[in-house]
């Protein structure tokens, strides 16, 4: 539940709206700030409201009652999904992405949610609308599956956002507008070139451009004549005139899916005011890595989360594919003045890339907090996004290759940090869409034994764990068979969308 855009001049109804949902999210109602603010309203939001300022200080009044008398609440995903253990789990997979897709909806009593024009796949559990990055992973295992259709809504639905909305934000909600997730967008068009040709790229071309401008916003007023670090937004310049992008949002406020949890941590944290912790937070949800050590100062605590401070080595990995790919469109276009321009501008990225992020002494690629101007002491698996995107050189990869061997690689999988914070982004916890990348990046660089070492541990995780419980998680503990994976803001979702499609794609490539 969110307020309406047409009420937001109307000072007395957003205070009692604001008085209605802090109490609801504040309350003991729901384990999960989500909840609420997917629920969908049964009578007009105004109405409702008064009717709240109206009753809330009566003796007999009862929160749980009133809410639920006038909102219908979301329901769980999955709850009456019971999988068949005697089908193999490719079959398994298969036929779950009937379960995991919705239809399009209408416009009319959606809540929260953005009403997209196409199908699309979710990946489950409490994630009950689409989601960026999750939705390329997911589309592996949809182009392993014949589902080309299927990728070809879901990248529809993503043109039609960037469209309406101006960019792809977090997931399909009004509470997501404020930010976005890693730019995958160039990379989902990619798969379907693969099926329909290289005229797919003219035809998402301004899409594109619109993403990158996006994420570019705020560069025309940046200016290295202080010879200092500036920011604006995504885009941050360094003293050397390098331009790199950091994670931003917009809105410097609780997040309404953590509602509870944000305001708890801001008035916790002494030496920053809470719209900063606020903007930290909801930027580490735009990395999709919410939450990890590889956002707090001390890598042990959410109170000196400082994401805004970062340059992340993937995110820009990321746009360097963004700029390539426009280059490589316009290319095609016959625009050689505008091929030209991406050309430098991704010439630019790549050697700041190396030159903020690449740390030769030990032999890996790290973020860079570019307000101390040094390089973080974080070991992620984000060093392997410049193997992913083959920027890296033979020798690079050689030592990022060691280091994964010798500190990330275990017999589950990959460890995606080598801190133990109880955060869900960190130690023992593996990821599917952290798999897939390393996967790959050393199969570019021809390192096939550590790739599919890496692939069959993951693998047979996945297989491990379903043959037990029949399900397929959002996130797997890799140490051990003993313990799932657990910690973070919420429990561990069964579904899953980006598990299902990267064990697919790695199955394909026995």
């Amino acid at each position: 539940m969110t307020l309406p855009e047409s009420q937001h001049s109307d000072a007395a109804f957003a205070e009692n709206f604001q008085s209605l949902y802090n109490d609801v999210q504040q309350s003991t109602l729901f384990p999960d700030s989500k909840t609420f603010s997917d629920a969908i309203a049964k009578y007009p939001i105004v109405q409702i409201v008064e009717q709240y300022d109206r009753q809330k200080n009566q003796p007999s009044f009862d929160l749980k009652t009133f809410v639920e008398e006038n909102f219908t609440l979301p329901a769980e995903q999955l709850t009456d999904y019971h999988s068949d253990l005697h089908k193999p789990l490719r079959q398994h997979l298969e036929d779950l992405w009937e379960v995991l897709t919705r239809q399009p909806e209408k416009a009319k009593d959606t809540g929260s949610l953005i009403p997209l024009p196409f199908n699309y796949v979710v990946p489950g559990g409490r994630f009950r609308e689409i989601y960026y990055w999750d939705s390329y992973f997911t589309m592996l295992g949809l182009q392993a599956s014949g589902r080309e259709d299927l990728i070809e809504s879901m990248i529809n639905n993503f043109a039609y956002l960037i469209d309406t909305v101006g960019f792809i934000p977090n997931g399909n909600r009004t509470y997501y507008l404020g930010r976005s997730q890693p730019p995958f967008f160039a990379l989902m068009v990619e798969l379907l070139v693969a099926q329909k040709g290289e005229k797919i790229w003219q035809y998402y071309l301004p899409q594109l451009e619109k993403e990158y401008a996006f994420w570019m916003r705020g560069r025309e007023e940046l200016s290295i004549k202080s010879k200092e670090t500036s920011s604006k937004g995504r885009v941050v310049m360094l003293p050397d005139g390098s331009v790199l992008n950091r994670y931003w949002d917009d809105i410097p406020q609780p997040r309404p899916e953590a509602y509870k949890e944000d305001v708890a941590l801001a008035a916790q944290i002494k030496d920053q005011s809470p719209e900063d912790v606020y903007r930290h937070l909801r930027a580490a949800a735009e990395s999709g890595w919410d939450f990890s050590s590889r956002w707090f100062k001390d890598r042990e605590s959410m109170a000196t989360i400082h994401t805004t401070d970062l340059i992340p080595v993937d995110l820009n990995c990321l746009i360097w594919n963004l700029e390539k790919s426009l280059q490589y469109a316009y290319e095609l276009q016959g625009n050689t003045f505008l091929a030209a321009i991406y050309h430098q501008k991704a010439t630019q990225r790549q050697l700041a890339i190396q030159t903020y992020c690449w740390n030769g002494a030990q032999g890996f690629y790290f973020d860079y907090d570019w307000k101390l101007n040094q390089q973080t002491n974080s070991y992620t698996l984000a060093a392997t996004f410049p193997l992913f995107f083959s920027l890296s050189t033979v020798a690079q990869a050689t030592q990022v290759a060691k280091v994964l061997e010798e500190k990330f690689l275990k017999k589950n999988g990959l460890l995606t940090t080598l801190q133990f914070t109880h955060e869900q982004w960190d130690a023992p916890n593996g990821w599917a869409p952290l798999q897939w990348i390393s996967y790959q990046g050393f199969k570019n660089y021809d390192f096939d034994d550590l790739a599919n070492l890496i692939k069959t541990n993951w693998m047979t995780n996945n297989e491990a764990y379903y043959a037990k419980t029949g399900k397929m998680m959002e996130k797997y503990n890799v140490l051990t068979d003993d313990v799932s994976a657990q910690d973070g803001e919420y429990p561990n979702q069964d579904g899953f969308g980006w598990t299902n499609g990267v064990y697919l794609k790695m199955k394909e490539s026995l």
